[in-house]
């Protein structure tokens, strides 16, 4: 029968610096096209009540089905993003991953999703950020303040010091818990946490820019990582004037409203750069990594969440 693995056996069984390594070999081997990987499923969800299905810029909420197979792994995540959740005190990102056998088709393991979504997404940034940051103590600027703020914070430490953390939110006391719970500090808008900072992550649902360029260090380093679909954004034109990459160029010309909106060109995939096979931009170039947030992570994570439960005494 299949193993059912909760949250919490999740966070336990999920080795940091062993995702770090696994998403950064599956990021290379997306772009060598060594993965199976259709372009994500969107379904907008309805109102139980309304008479219509409503478009997906209307809908409350959205189910996405993401499929991937590299190697052994093989893995499918339902996730549903609904930001109203956020009023009601609940997350707004739910989350199933199935892990499934690919020699038999059998099913090996179901387990909560939403944490290894925070972990999978919060290492492809740092992957990205090792690949781009000079050596040394950073600055990092958090815009938004749920899940993948603290994720992100956790995973960027581990191939970047810190030297400060500053968090922005909307909602001023979810800076200041964010703030407080990952050892950094409250900002009351998003132009004084990001000047001056080394590395700014995006993590908002926001539908219009909460990023201007304007605001950028020379030789910044950004994930974008929240506004997954055509129709939001969260960097302005100026932003995506700079050198962009992505964690698959297709996903990010066709669902990524920042590249859509702004017309920017894609340079590469952070495959691709990893590998060897593209060229980094020029030492001191501001970099915009675009992270749609791949199926292929899931089912690395997932698989090294069901090696450790199959090891453990």
């Amino acid at each position: 029968m299949a193993v059912v693995l909760s949250e919490a056996d999740v966070v336990r069984l999920l080795d940091p610096d062993a995702l770090l390594q696994a998403v950064r070999l599956a990021l290379i081997a997306l772009s060598q096209d060594r993965v199976v990987q259709p372009l994500r499923l969107v379904m907008p969800l309805a109102d139980p009540q309304a008479q219509a299905m409503p478009s997906a810029a209307e809908a409350p909420g959205l189910l996405f089905v993401k499929p991937a197979q590299v190697g052994a792994a093989l893995a499918t995540k339902l996730l549903t993003l609904v930001p109203a959740n956020a009023q009601r005190g609940l997350p707004t990102l739910f989350a199933t991953v199935v892990l499934m056998d690919p020699v038999t088709g059998q099913t090996l393991a179901v387990m909560e999703g939403a944490g290894l979504t925070a972990a999978r997404t919060a290492a492809a940034s740092a992957v990205a950020a090792d690949c781009f940051c000079r050596p040394g103590p950073q600055v990092l600027a958090l815009l938004g303040s749920g899940v993948l703020a603290r994720s992100h914070a956790h995973y960027l430490r581990r191939v970047r010091p810190l030297a400060e953390i500053r968090v922005w939110s909307p909602q001023p006391a979810h800076a200041q818990a964010c703030a407080q719970e990952i050892g950094g500090r409250a900002y009351d808008s998003a132009e004084t946490a990001v000047r001056g900072a080394d590395i700014v992550c995006t993590v908002t649902h926001a539908r219009t820019p909460v990023l201007q360029g304007a605001w950028l260090k020379p030789g910044a380093f950004v994930a974008a990582v929240g506004a997954p679909r055509p129709d939001q954004r969260e960097l302005d034109d100026a932003v995506m004037a700079h050198w962009v990459l992505a964690d698959q160029r297709q996903a990010a010309e066709h669902e990524s409203g920042d590249v859509i909106a702004s017309g920017a060109r894609v340079r590469a995939e952070i495959g691709e750069v990893l590998a060897g096979r593209v060229a980094k931009p020029p030492a001191g170039s501001t970099v915009i990594f675009k992270s749609l947030g791949q199926a292929v992570e899931d089912a690395v994570a997932a698989q090294l969440v069901w090696q450790a439960w199959q090891a453990r005494p």
